[in-house]
Order: structure tokens, then C-alpha cells, then sequence
């Protein structure tokens, strides 16, 4: 410290680095209007293939008419895109190695294979069934480069103030789709009716009129696809002329040193499994929410709502967050304690108001579609911040493969759920049965017409 002033020289800094004017953002980046038009694209796909993983578990009594399907095959149909996640290393090594149209274009071949295979009309119904398993299998597949190309196509494009939002767009639009489904299904396929006494012919009828609408669906989405996959063959170019920061022009660990950097970070495996368990929990809780509804005597048409507000309700508040985020740095790990916190208050919430019975809380229809929306607005939304924590933690580790990583985590938890529900349970009994139909004054096991008092004798066995 000293009373004299400094000089212009020893205002410069002691390690200023000599390629810092070269490599500076406003010589070198550029940001492109067509990053736009490439988000669009990257995010419609994922709508396509969240809506076709989803399909089949919010018309899951419609489909049990129409095709013979069991609960355990929904959850099988549910199961394949954890399943299809396998391959996940093969996905992220041709996105580090030939970019992210290759991974793209590769995706989105196995989704239109796929859903073509779905919409193949055939009249031998176990055959049918065996084209429709393999369908979602192909769909699955392309699930490694739609879940967890998001961060590496908000770096390649945007600017740094603008790449949480694009990561929430490009990530959560996959989530939305799994929404749209909740609400297309139920809407255009019909429920059955198994109130009403039917006979051969009138039941031959519902089911065709079932069979069809299932049919527009699948032939709707697989025109969808066909269409996406053109636009993306015409035009979807790996990464813009010049790099639109400084980040997204510097040098990353290969694709080796990255999954042995990974790996060997213990803070990196903490949040990872803090992302994993609750992420995963949540989509396959999801993509059976009828069957566990169900038993809580809530319709088709109304669990679809549930789960298409509590989606909707995460991607729209997830976008939100990550708008917040990039306005103000150094703010992801606050945000993500507290969507954990209300997380945990609102399944807690709903835990209980199953279980009214014993803790004799109040147990309506509004309670428990709300604490079932929370659940799903705070763990879905949190999906987009835990990306870019993600990138920040481990950088310079390329941002295809960290989020890998940590999906492949996601869907493994998510597939242990549905196959222990699959081959463990039955008829989502896990979801505790009676205490559900408490939650609406229903008593289980009571069927219409039947007795108060279940233990008098009949009059037919009072007879014999």
C-alpha cells in the first residue's frame, strides 16, 4: 500500500494469457438466427418420442380390451424406453466423435421405424402385440440422443445468457410430449364400459370402434415422425459456422479421459443420484399413473389430467427457473434444494392422504389431484437445472456425455420400478390398494349391489 498513484502498466494483470485477444467472444463467436429452427426441430422430436413411450399407459384399460393386454404388458410397453437406454455409450460416442446430426438422424430412423412397425394393421393379434413391443423398443432407442443432447445443443448454439433457457426448451419438450399423451389418449381413444351388462355383439362393436381410434393415433403420430425425420435429413447441420462462445469453441476431454473424469468424481456422483432417484421414480410412476390411480377409483379421462397438468405444470415452471438462472449466476444449487423441498412436502402429502385410514387426514378427490400435480411440477422442473449443475461441475468434460451419464442413471431407476412392478407385483398392489379407495370413500372389494355386511349368507347358501 502505498500513497502514489499506479500506472497503466500495473493495472495489467500478472497472467493475462497470450491467446485471450485471438479467441475473445466478440471476434470470434457469432450467435445464428437458424439456432432457433435447429431447437424447433431438436424439440419436436422429443415430443414425438416422449408422446410415443407414453402412448399406451393412460389408455391402458382400452388397450387391455382391444389387444388382450395385461397391466404387466403396459408396464412391459412402458419398460422398453429405460430398456432401449442400454446402449447409451454408443450414442454419446457418435455424438462426441461425428456430432450431433449423426446421433440425431440415427434417433430418429429408429423412431420412425417404430412407430411404422406399431401401425401395421394385422388381424393376428399375438403377432400384433410382438410388432407393437418392438416398436417401442426402437423408440426407446433413440431416447440416449433425445434426453441428453439438450446441454450439448444449448452450448453449440446459444449464447451463454441465453443456454439454461434453450437446455430447458430442448430437454423438457420430451417430458411434454409424455403430457400430450395423458391427454390425447384418453380424449380420442374411448373407455370401456364395464358397467353396463353387454352382449357378444355389442362388446365386437366397442372394441373395433377402440381398435380404430387406436389406429388413428398410431398412424397420426407415425406421419408426425415421418414428416420430422425429412426435415431433419434436409437440414440439421452439427454445430454453426462459428462457435457462439468462448466455451463452446474450447478444447474437451476426450471421450475416454471424460467417463474415467466422471466416474472418479465423488461430487458429480452425489448429484447424479440426487437426480437420478427422483427423476427416475417419477417417469415411470408416470407412465403408469392409470394403473396406480385405479384402484383409487379415478377414471381414465381424469388420471390423464393429472398427469398431463403435473407435466405441463413442470415443463412451464422449468423454463421459468431456467430463465431465472441465466439472469442470475451462482443461483442452481438454491434452486434445486427447494424443488426438492417441495417435492418431498408434496409426496409426503399424498403418501398420507392414501393413507387417511390410519392418519385420519382428510381425504378428498382435490387433495389428492393436487399433491399429485406438485409431486410432478417440482421433480420435472428441476430436470433442466440439474443439466447445466451438471455442466458446470465437470467441465470441460463434453456436455453430451456428462448428461448421459447421469439419464442412463435416470432410466436405470425408473426401469428397476417398472420391473419390479412387472414381475414382482400384481396389479399395482404396491400402490396399497385399499388405502387408495379410502381416499374416496370407496371400501375396497365392494362390489355394486352388494351387501353391507359382507359376512350375512346369502339367500342361496342359506338354501343349500
Amino acid at each position: 500500500m502505498g500513497a502514489g498513484s499506479s500506472t497503466e502498466a500495473e493495472r495489467e494483470p500478472l497472467l493475462a494469457p497470450s491467446y485471450a485477444e485471438p479467441n475473445s467472444p466478440p471476434v470470434n463467436s457469432r450467435v445464428y438466427g437458424r439456432r432457433w429452427l435447429v431447437l424447433t426441430l431438436f424439440s419436436l422430436l422429443g415430443l414425438m418420442q416422449g408422446m410415443v413411450w407414453n402412448f399406451w399407459g393412460p389408455i391402458q384399460n382400452s388397450a387391455a380390451h382391444a389387444y388382450g393386454f395385461t397391466k404387466s404388458d403396459i408396464a412391459v410397453l412402458v419398460l422398453w424406453g429405460p430398456v432401449g437406454y442400454f446402449p447409451w455409450l454408443l450414442f454419446m460416442w457418435l455424438m462426441d466423435k461425428k456430432g450431433l446430426r449423426a446421433s440425431l438422424l440415427l434417433s430418429a430412423f429408429f423412431m420412425l421405424l417404430g412407430s411404422a412397425l406399431r401401425s401395421i394393421p394385422l388381424t393376428d393379434e399375438p403377432l400384433r402385440r410382438w410388432l407393437i413391443h418392438g416398436g417401442q423398443f426402437l423408440n426407446g432407442l433413440a431416447g440416449p440422443t433425445i434426453m441428453s443432447a439438450g446441454p450439448f445443443l444449448s452450448t453449440t448454439w446459444f449464447a451463454p445468457d441465453q443456454r439454461a433457457t434453450a437446455t430447458a426448451v430442448a430437454s423438457l419438450f420430451s417430458y411434454l410430449g409424455g403430457a400430450a399423451s395423458f391427454v390425447v389418449g384418453p380424449l380420442v381413444v374411448p373407455a370401456p364400459n364395464d358397467t353396463q351388462a353387454r352382449t357378444t355383439m355389442t362388446a365386437a362393436i366397442l372394441d373395433n370402434s377402440i381398435r380404430d381410434r387406436i389406429q388413428l393415433v398410431l398412424y397420426t403420430e407415425l406421419a408426425a415422425i415421418a414428416v420430422l425425420f425429412a426435415a431433419v435429413l434436409l437440414y440439421f447441420p452439427s454445430r454453426p459456422p462459428m462457435p457462439p462462445s468462448v466455451a463452446a469453441a474450447s478444447q474437451r476431454l476426450s471421450y475416454r479421459s471424460s467417463i474415467c473424469r466422471l466416474l472418479s468424481n465423488l461430487r458429480f456422483l452425489m448429484i447424479a443420484v440426487a437426480y437420478a432417484v427422483p427423476t427416475g421414480v417419477m417417469a415411470g410412476w408416470s407412465g403408469v399413473l392409470d394403473m396406480v390411480l385405479t384402484p383409487a377409483k379415478v377414471s381414465q379421462v381424469d388420471a390423464g389430467w393429472i398427469g398431463f397438468w403435473s407435466t405441463v405444470g413442470g415443463c412451464v415452471f422449468g423454463v421459468a427457473m431456467a430463465r431465472f438462472a441465466d439472469s442470475i449466476r451462482g443461483m442452481l444449487k438454491l434452486i434445486l434444494v427447494l424443488m426438492l423441498a417441495g417435492a418431498s412436502l408434496a409426496s409426503t402429502w399424498f403418501t398420507l392422504t392414501c393413507l387417511s385410514r390410519v392418519t385420519h387426514l382428510p381425504a378428498t378427490a382435490a387433495i389428492l389431484y393436487t399433491s399429485c400435480i406438485l409431486v410432478g411440477i417440482f421433480i420435472n422442473s428441476s430436470v433442466p437445472i440439474f443439466l447445466e449443475l451438471f455442466i458446470e461441475t465437470v467441465y470441460p468434460v463434453p456436455e453430451g456425455i456428462t448428461c448421459g451419464v447421469v439419464t442412463f442413471l435416470g432410466n436405470l431407476v425408473c426401469g428397476l420400478l417398472l420391473f419390479f412392478l412387472t414381475f414382482y407385483c400384481t396389479d399395482a398392489l404396491w400402490t396399497l390398494k385399499e388405502a387408495a379407495c379410502t381416499t374416496v370413500g370407496q371400501q375396497p372389494q365392494r362390489q355394486a349391489g352388494s351387501s353391507p355386511t359382507p359376512r350375512a349368507p346369502t339367500r342361496k347358501q342359506l338354501t343349500d
